[in-house]
């Protein structure tokens, strides 16, 4: 009797450390089982060069969310961001979408400014106003070639 009641503890302590690393795995690994409280965005770039899924999405220098994805739309031709925002943090549809530099490295994320306006975009609601990145590399070439104006 007493052996069984000692494997029985032994199995329960291993399944509570099974749990243990299967909870801490989600987490660290920034995973999302159910959904998560986000809600979809999409803005329309120019160019989006240094960016890339997982940037940071912030508000007043705040993170309020992530890029999920990045494409092409071979309509346009422009670059089209799918970014996850924080259920609760209104964006109006006069916000403006900006690709920002962070730090020395030059890691890149999406600044959001909000807009004037009392609508607000809702899932699946589209940024109209976006700047694109500064393409630092150009900006060299044509100070060396003598185009700037």
């Amino acid at each position: 009797m007493k052996k069984y009641s000692q494997e029985t503890f032994v199995g329960v302590f291993v399944l509570i450390g099974i749990l243990c690393v299967g909870y801490l795995t989600v987490k660290l690994g920034k995973m999302e089982i159910i959904g998560g409280d986000y809600y979809n965005l999409v803005a329309k770039f120019d160019s989006v060069a240094g960016l890339k899924t997982d940037s940071s999405v912030q508000m007043a220098g705040v993170e309020i969310g992530r890029v999920t994805d990045i494409a092409l739309d071979t309509k346009d031709f422009v670059a089209v961001v799918t970014m996850k925002i924080r259920k609760g943090v209104p964006v109006q549809e006069d916000a403006i979408a900006s690709i920002k530099t962070s730090g020395l490295i030059g890691d890149k994320y999406i600044s959001i400014q909000p807009g004037g306006s009392d609508e607000l975009l809702g899932p699946g609601g589209i940024i109209t106003e976006t700047e694109s990145a500064i393409d630092i590399e150009s900006l060299i070439s044509k100070y060396v070639f003598g185009n700037v104006k």
